[in-house]
């Protein structure tokens, strides 16, 4: 079993900025921001009252692992908004949060403050989710035509630059390039294009090797100082969809490293007529929670080499992967 106790909800000695689905986000001064990724859990468009242990850390310390490999490869190239994931040097920088040290561990980012661009820039290297089902429809993607024939999970080459409203509540909306450009005016979305192809490119390269195919994505950008610059999550879970290559088989749907244990109990309830899916959701089983949980710390782990008990060392929840059997 699955150690540790998930955290569904923060309350911190800083001025709250908002709770979404799944981060609290708090105003550090004037100019910085702290992200706490929580272990909530959304499902279609449902949060659910159980938290996912450990969810909360994968998707932050993948995050900053991977902005950690852009810095490399990139440099000043590729700017982002990160200033620290780790929980000493934020207490430092902070020290309002001390007594929160432990709560906040492998959880929590400082970054820079920015001017959310609102557009969510997706980028898609495969047919699939609300991409295929708008094309078996109509053989368009977000009112435009795709090429004849396709089947469901067929890869995009190149990929797709899918752009999409942001949505505080429910689903973003597929939009054209065209209505981004009037929306952010053209050498932005150029920009915006341009900064999330080579992102996604980078990350499907990186994760090839690793027996990752990086379905599809989508990144936020902000506006600091006149300079565009990468925000919120990269490349995780929850922000992408992440198969197995070795079980990739184009013309159905792909298993996935994610939440997918919850979608598929949620989908038989659903069937079932157990559940109506609208909010509140049903009470999760603690098998689907643990094997949640489980699928989050092997994508991490898979991904990165490492293990998240290393990031969480020393402390009573350090997670250990174990069969959901």
């Amino acid at each position: 079993m699955t150690s540790g106790t998930a955290l569904r909800s923060t309350d911190l000695p800083l001025p709250l900025i908002r709770r979404g689905k799944v981060r609290d986000v708090y105003a550090v001064g004037d100019d910085r921001v702290l992200l706490v990724a929580t272990d909530r859990v959304s499902a279609f468009d449902v949060v659910m009252d159980e938290p996912i242990p450990f969810k909360g850390a994968v998707l932050t310390q993948i995050t900053a692992w991977w902005l950690r490999q852009l810095g490399e490869h990139f440099g000043d190239a590729l700017p982002h908004h990160l200033l620290s994931a780790d929980v000493d040097t934020i207490v430092r920088e902070v020290p309002a949060l001390t007594a929160h040290r432990d709560a906040l561990i492998g959880r929590a980012m400082l970054c820079v403050l920015t001017e959310v661009v609102p557009i969510e820039c997706v980028v898609r290297g495969y047919l699939a989710g609300s991409a295929w089902k708008e094309y078996a429809a109509s053989g368009t993607l977000a009112g435009e035509a795709l090429a004849a024939g396709l089947r469901e999970s067929d890869r995009f080459d190149p990929p797709v630059f899918s752009p999409a409203t942001k949505a505080e509540t429910g689903h973003d909306e597929n939009i054209t390039v065209a209505e981004v450009i009037a929306r952010v005016g053209a050498e932005r979305a150029a920009l915006l294009e341009r900064m999330a192809r080579t992102v996604y490119e980078f990350g499907r390269d990186v994760a090839a090797p690793r027996g990752i195919i990086v379905a599809d994505t989508k990144f936020e950008f902000g506006v600091r100082d006149g300079r565009v610059i990468l925000i919120d999550e990269v490349l995780t879970p929850d922000s992408s969809r992440f198969w197995p290559a070795d079980r990739y088989e184009p013309g159905r749907s792909q298993p996935s490293f994610d939440k997918q244990p919850l979608r598929d109990w949620l989908d038989v309830e659903r069937r079932a007529g157990r559940w109506n899916g609208e909010s509140p959701g049903p009470t999760l089983p603690e098998a689907v929670v643990h094997a949640t949980s489980l699928r989050y710390l092997e994508a991490f782990e898979r991904l990165t080499g490492a293990s998240l008990a290393a990031v969480l060392a020393g402390t009573p929840s350090a997670p250990r992967l174990e069969s959901a059997t």
